[in-house]
């Protein structure tokens, strides 16, 4: 819907007197919950307040959609506390709740923020997402009162429905004066109807707009109410905009209205034009023009580049519709086709992120002509990042569908998402799918991949006794399958497995079986990262004799299979290598080297771990002040990539 349901002048004064409490400095709350019944304005009334006090926040204003009421809601914290941290340039948020909420804090401790909740359930749902510092506010939504977060200091400000006057307003800018001039009457009797709802008013008004000839008495009549319905319908606010809808969708143009269903049958927050083409086997020109439809009949809202939404009224009632007038089938065969269309373009996404990763084979019910929306490997990405709650809600659709292939071979498909943004809770929570879809599929070289992929998330988020259990379950798959390659990989990871738990016989152990495994069928490439491994083991019993060859040999194959970023992580460690054995100089050299190609790169973590390996080494040589720099330096990246690792500094 527009944002410009009616001035509401008197709303944002108040909202202002309420900020500034007695006109001190930071005498006002930090914490504002605008509450109302749905369709009342609440988004665009705090929107439009907080653009006039951009200047107050001088540090940005974050915003989030909490789905409280949407079908596929409510949002998880950790989800949202994710997203917040990486707008303020934390690239690898921990993984959990709790640390994510301390990071939270500890970021926003010093800035002026504003961050906006938008449709929040429950005080639960927002207690986490509260920053630090006195210099934030935080402005929540709802349609619940929320009356628990009294207990955090929050102030309450209800927006109540339009008055008559303003809903005149607000009819009149929609169908113009002269028109309104004419049937007054009828005018005064559907705002009336539309009970000071802004939303069930711009839904009249669209109405009228796109029938120009039609007596506004017609639509008065229309939205009359129907003592059945008042009785089924209880949420405030409902009964008017259902009314509003029903007229609204009544006279759509049969493909718009076709569109309108397939959307409204979709388990996902936003969509764009070639989602909505894919559901409706539609070209994306056909699919523009349709969306330009319900945007002019106020049903869908345009809210960016290529992207829409329904308000979760509408929502609903586009899915009624959908039940109502398109059979199981054909609703199931829309999901479908939109379910391959992303699981062709986040493949495509793949391929240009990660080209030499190990791909299955895909299979699709609907394959799509649509092409991908983007063409670089930073624009795959972006699309990843940006459609990842697209992605998750269509693996849990497709698994609760039993749709076993198209639910794992997502997940294979979504590996770039999991490996370069980190999201943890989504990595573990696709593989578990993944891994069970891929059961009940039986395809065994994909449950494989589910546990090896999956167990690579599950140690990089701390769970590294799970993670072990997850690789030792697939050594046991692989060698019962004869997939020498897959052996290597699981023994790999119980290497890794092993020696983060300071087992060092156990992970030398598994790492030379694992190289043995990929010696034998030419895997060059697993054979030097276990190469890695085996010399960090070595450093950790001080042996830097042993590491120096294994990680020079290492970096070798790794260039020459055109792998830098692991061959850079090779040279950090030949540098500490050096430097552990006494040669200072050749170590800081070859450190340094590292460093700057991972500062190149982007590689914050690996950045981090490089100048603490350069403050070890400026320890040992005595060069206390030097060391510090370093330490420190380490320490704020690691602020930004690994609490733990931070901590751990201290």
């Amino acid at each position: 819907m527009p944002h410009h349901f009616t001035d509401r002048t008197d709303e944002l004064v108040a909202l202002d007197g309420l900020l500034t409490g007695d006109g001190e400095p930071g005498a006002g709350p930090s914490l504002v919950v605008v509450n109302g019944p749905a369709g009342i304005g609440k988004t665009a009334l705090v929107s439009r307040w907080l653009r006039t006090r951009e200047a107050a926040f001088p540090d940005g204003q974050l915003y989030a959609d909490l789905y409280g009421h949407a079908a596929e809601g409510p949002a998880d914290p950790a989800e949202v506390l994710g997203q917040f941290l990486r707008a303020l340039g934390v690239a690898n948020p921990p993984a959990g709740l709790a640390e994510q909420a301390s990071l939270w804090r500890s970021v926003t401790a010093g800035l002026r923020v504003a961050v906006m909740l938008d449709s929040a359930f429950t005080a639960a749902q927002i207690r986490p997402l509260l920053p630090g510092g006195s210099g934030t506010l935080v402005v929540v939504t709802s349609r619940q009162r929320l009356t628990g977060l009294r207990l955090d200091g929050a102030a309450f400000f209800r927006l109540d429905a339009l008055g008559p006057a303003a809903g005149l307003e607000l009819l009149t800018r929609g169908v113009g004066a002269a028109r309104v001039a004419g049937e007054r009457t009828a005018v005064e009797q559907v705002v009336e109807l539309c009970a000071g709802v802004p939303l069930a008013v711009c839904l009249a008004a669209a109405r009228l707009a796109a029938r120009p000839r039609q007596p506004i008495a017609a639509l008065a009549d229309s939205l009359a109410p129907d003592a059945d319905r008042l009785a089924a319908l209880e949420v405030e606010g409902e009964i008017t905009v259902s009314k509003a809808l029903d007229a609204s969708y009544a006279v759509l143009d049969p493909r718009a209205a076709r569109l309108y269903r397939v959307l409204g049958a979709l388990p996902v927050p936003t969509f764009d034009t070639r989602t909505a083409a894919a559901g409706c086997a539609e070209s994306e020109q056909w699919a523009e023009r349709r969306l330009d439809e319900l945007i002019e009949a106020n049903l869908v809202e345009d809210i960016g580049p290529d992207t829409f939404r329904f308000h979760d009224l509408v929502r609903v009632h586009a899915r009624s519709c959908a039940e109502a007038h398109d059979g199981e089938d054909d609703r199931a065969e829309a999901l479908r086709r939109v379910a391959d269309w992303c699981l062709r373009t986040t493949t495509a996404a793949e391929q240009l992120i990660t080209p030499a990763q190990f791909t299955l084979p895909r299979t699709y019910s609907h394959p799509s002509p649509l092409p991908a929306p983007f063409e670089t490997e930073k624009g795959a990405l972006d699309w990843l990042d940006a459609h990842r709650h697209h992605l998750m809600a269509l693996l849990r659709t497709a698994a609760g569908r039993g749709w076993h292939a198209t639910a794992w071979q997502l997940v294979d498909a979504m590996w770039p998402l999991f490996l370069r943004l980190r999201y943890y809770d989504l990595w573990v929570e696709a593989h578990t799918i993944g891994l069970a879809a891929a059961r009940a599929d039986g395809h065994a070289e994909a449950e494989r991949q589910m546990l090896n992929s999956g167990a690579i998330g599950l140690s990089a988020a701390g769970r590294v006794e799970e993670a072990a259990d997850w690789y030792t379950r697939s050594l046991e798959a692989a060698r019962a399958a004869g997939d020498v390659r897959d052996e290597g990989q699981a023994r790999l990871g119980l290497g890794s497995c092993r020696m983060a738990a300071g087992r060092l016989d156990e992970a030398v152990r598994q790492l030379d079986l694992a190289v043995r495994a990929w010696q034998e069928c030419g895997y060059r490439r697993g054979v030097a990262l276990a190469g890695i491994l085996l010399g960090e083991t070595a450093l950790r019993r001080d042996d830097p004799v042993t590491a120096i060859p294994l990680f020079e040999r290492a970096r070798r194959v790794l260039i020459e299979v055109a792998d830098p970023h692991d061959a850079t992580r090779a040279l950090a460690f030949l540098g500490r290598a050096h430097a552990q054995g006494g040669d200072h100089a050749l170590g800081t050299g070859e450190l340094t080297e590292a460093l700057e190609a991972f500062r190149a790169s982007g590689a914050l973590h690996w950045q981090a771990r490089t100048l603490e390996m350069l403050g070890r080494g400026a320890q040992e040589r005595g060069a206390e002040a030097e060391a510090g720099g370093y330490l420190a330096e380490a320490r704020a990246l690691y602020e930004v990539t690994s609490p733990a690792d931070a901590r751990r500094l201290e």
